[in-house]
């Protein structure tokens, strides 16, 4: 390799290693040494631990109207207000399959409609 690249006008570059990849080892070790040594089978890695799956909404506290709601739900009580915000839920899905019969929509329209008005409502903290 020397030889050629003096023959095309390069000059090699200096280094200290001579002889071959194959013969090379770390000063004073031999190759017994070397092939005695354990190499590891197999590494453990320690999974991530995951956060325990939390019922609720994942926009509690934020919203617009969410201070709105969370006074409201500590004045009447909680299972009242559960009470009261099933039957607006009921009530606005309601309002959304009779718009969707007027304009002819199919089922999974109206379900993708009351799936949007759930993520807005969270969103904007009526579901806080």
């Amino acid at each position: 390799m020397a030889a050629s690249l003096t023959a095309i006008g390069c000059k090699p570059l200096p280094s200290s290693f001579h002889g071959s990849w194959a013969t090379s080892f770390l000063a004073g070790e031999e190759p017994a040494l070397l092939s005695r040594t354990p190499v590891p089978t197999s590494v453990r890695v320690a999974r991530p631990r995951r956060p325990s799956p939390r019922m609720g909404n994942v926009n509690e506290g934020k919203g617009l109207f969410a201070p709105a709601v969370v006074f409201v739900r500590n004045i009447v009580g909680r299972k009242r207000f559960n009470q009261l915000r099933g039957k607006a839920i009921a009530l606005h899905s309601q309002v959304i399959t009779e718009f969707c019969k007027t304009i002819g929509a199919d089922g999974k329209q109206r379900q993708g409609l009351i799936r949007l008005a759930k993520k807005n409502g969270e969103k904007l903290g009526f579901l806080a």
